[in-house]
């Protein structure tokens, strides 16, 4: 499956399908959570919390191009990526595009 975040991929000529978004809803346990509060103090990356941010992307990735390929498409273009707060330490991301299909 080729995934580009821009809407077109030179050579191809592209029939859309639709939107596929993938999400997940992750959250840190407490342990973590009061751990990167205090390196929240003195600053400096919180990993955990890169961590979770990458497992998420990569699990809504994962669920978006499962989507796509239920509708048999070879590409998804146009690909983005957004987060939110749901609550204090979880987040949510959604993976989104426009699955294709290649015409030639």
């Amino acid at each position: 499956m080729i995934l580009v975040n821009t809407d077109y991929i030179t050579g191809k000529e592209l029939e859309m399908l639709g939107i596929v978004k993938g999400s997940t809803i992750q959250a840190k346990h407490v342990g973590h959570d009061i751990l990167q509060g205090l390196k929240n103090l003195v600053g400096g990356e919180l990993s955990a919390y890169t961590e979770m941010m990458n497992d998420a992307r990569a699990l809504a990735t994962k669920r978006m191009v499962a989507e796509a390929q239920a509708m048999h498409a070879d590409a998804v273009v146009n690909v983005r990526y957004t987060t939110s707060a749901v609550t204090q330490g979880a987040a949510e991301i959604v993976a989104y595009g426009t699955a294709v299909k290649f015409r030639n």
